[in-house]
């Protein structure tokens, strides 16, 4: 998980820093051919009219006859000698080119000759000018740089908050299932070791077929469990009002042989997109779990109805579930009473599938008691 944090944070902030990086370069040089666009065209009004002045570039013009100096003119507001301009010249005409604008950021002149005038273009001010521009966006690159690695990081912590816990519950999941399982095998090996030594001795046989079965019961809700995570079912229009109505039917012979009371209130001809297996086994685990935790000769209420969305409600009078656990308890394996769960082959998987089944039709599922009735509410979105 460490080795993940750290090259999704690497990956971001090389992605947002060659960004800022990026945006930098295109800056400075748009920047830089400004600057040279600037030279370019101030040495080519001066070839076009020698005699114009310039307030803030210091251009220098001078009149060639055989490349030699015959006149010199400050065609700018800065105070230089005709010696220093002259000198300047002759360094220039000892080089035998035409034009040279050279690197701005280094080069302190620029020059052309053109019709025997030899236009020469001080680029203090521009290099002043790009320095600042250079300076300015390093300065700022650094500061977002820092403002980047804490967006980063806060981002690479959003990104990874969920594989964490995805990585934890399946941790937790492989403890639990790990200590479930070991109980019966653990049971099954010391009646095996017993039975081998007394094997006439019925009730060794008798415990290893009914830690067996605890397995088998188990391993088959961790497969409908794997089974309502990983596959996503094919779903069609159907009649809700239909499939609930016929799994009440199933389980009203063991609603009498519990002594509860059934009521049902569920609304004609309500259409959904829809897996039917699914939904027969998510109201299958609702009434069972709803049988299970009803006081004796308590009420049972399933309700359908229709508002703006559609709800399923399964209500049961009997034991709540404690202040602030009706989330937890579609946890995988999260029991409220351990002890009884155990001992009724309970493995605290239904409600986990139950809400996988609920978000694969696209619903959420919540839970709440008070007033001594606990509701389990279902709620599908119409489109």
């Amino acid at each position: 998980m460490k080795k993940l944090q750290i090259k999704t944070f690497i990956t971001i902030l090389s992605i947002l820093t060659l960004s800022l990086l990026l945006f930098i370069v295109i800056f400075n040089v748009q920047n830089y051919n400004r600057e040279v666009r600037i030279v370019r065209d101030n040495l080519r009004h001066m070839n076009d009219k020698p005699n114009a002045i310039f307030m803030d570039t210091n251009i220098y013009t001078i009149e060639l006859d055989n490349e030699r100096i015959k006149r010199i003119r400050n065609n700018s507001n800065r105070n230089v000698s005709n010696s220093e301009i002259k000198k300047l010249a002759n360094s220039i005409l000892n080089k035998n080119k035409k034009e040279n604008i050279g690197i701005l950021y280094f080069n302190r002149y620029s020059y052309s000759i053109h019709n025997n005038v030899l236009v020469i273009s001080d680029n203090i001010m521009n290099q002043n000018r790009l320095r600042y521009n250079f300076i300015s966006s390093l300065v700022l690159f650094i500061l977002l740089e820092i403002i980047i690695v804490i967006i980063s990081r806060i981002i690479t912590n959003w990104i990874i908050k969920p594989v964490e816990i995805s990585f934890k519950k399946q941790k937790d999941f492989i403890a639990d299932a790990s200590h479930e399982l070991k109980t019966p095998l653990s049971v099954i090996i010391s009646s095996s070791e017993a039975l081998e030594d007394n094997p006439k001795e019925k009730k060794w046989l008798k415990n290893i077929k009914n830690e067996a079965d605890r397995m088998n019961i188990l391993i088959n809700d961790l497969l409908e469990l794997s089974k309502s995570e990983n596959v996503v079912p094919v779903l069609s229009q159907g009649n809700l009002s239909k499939i609930i109505e016929l799994q009440v039917l199933t389980f009203e012979a063991k609603i009498y042989e519990n002594n509860l009371i059934l009521n049902d209130n569920i609304e004609d001809n309500i259409y959904i997109n829809l897996n039917e297996n699914s939904l027969k086994q998510l109201v299958e685990i609702l009434l069972d779990n709803a049988i299970k935790h009803s006081k004796k000769n308590g009420k049972i209420d399933i309700n359908l109805y229709r508002k703006r969305d559609i709800f399923l409600e399964v209500i049961n009078e009997g034991e709540g579930i404690p202040a602030l656990e009706e989330e937890r308890i579609f946890e995988r394996f999260y029991r409220v009473d351990k002890s009884r769960n155990r001992k009724d082959n309970r493995y605290g998987l239904g409600l986990a599938i139950a809400k996988n089944i609920v978000e694969n039709h696209n619903g959420s599922i919540s839970a709440k008691s008070e007033n001594g009735k606990t509701m389990f509410r279902v709620v599908f979105k119409r489109k």
